[in-house]
């Protein structure tokens, strides 16, 4: 094979298996199950990313997004995982927990009562389309 065009093939590869992320790198980590496991792997990405840019001196911003059963993560009354987000939550400054609103009217009006959330919950009026958005917006979509 001619050198040039080994070359340039070698070339072609490197640049399609180097990935390109938004500086800062942004990732949306999407909670939707009531496990205790998901909520935890989630929380677990988070901090490894996280750890991980700050390594390089890079910056990264952070968006744990929840709705339906996920949305107990960050609910003050039934999260397991409440403390920790706490805790992260002074840690981390690009950090960002949102809570769909459409899963909070559908809790409070099952349960009859208002449904209690974190302190560090921004609540977004839809979880799936705040998903949306932040993928429209280059974040890269992670599901634990």
């Amino acid at each position: 094979m001619n050198s040039r065009i080994f070359g340039a093939a070698l070339l072609g590869l490197s640049l399609v298996a180097a990935p390109v992320f938004a500086d800062p790198a942004k990732v949306a980590i999407h909670v939707d199950e009531e496990s205790i496991q998901t909520m935890n792997m989630a929380l677990n990405n988070a901090a490894n990313i996280a750890k991980h840019y700050e390594s390089l001196g890079q910056e990264v911003a952070i968006e744990i997004v929840t709705y339906g059963p996920g949305l107990h993560m960050l609910r003050e009354d039934t999260s397991p995982v409440a403390d920790r987000i706490e805790v992260m939550a002074l840690e981390l400054d690009n950090i960002t927990f949102s809570a769909c609103l459409n899963t909070v009217e559908a809790m409070t009006q099952k349960e009859r009562k208002d449904v209690p959330l974190v302190s560090e919950a921004e609540v977004v009026p839809s979880g799936a389309v705040r998903l949306m958005e932040l993928q429209a917006d280059g974040y890269a979509y992670l599901r634990p």
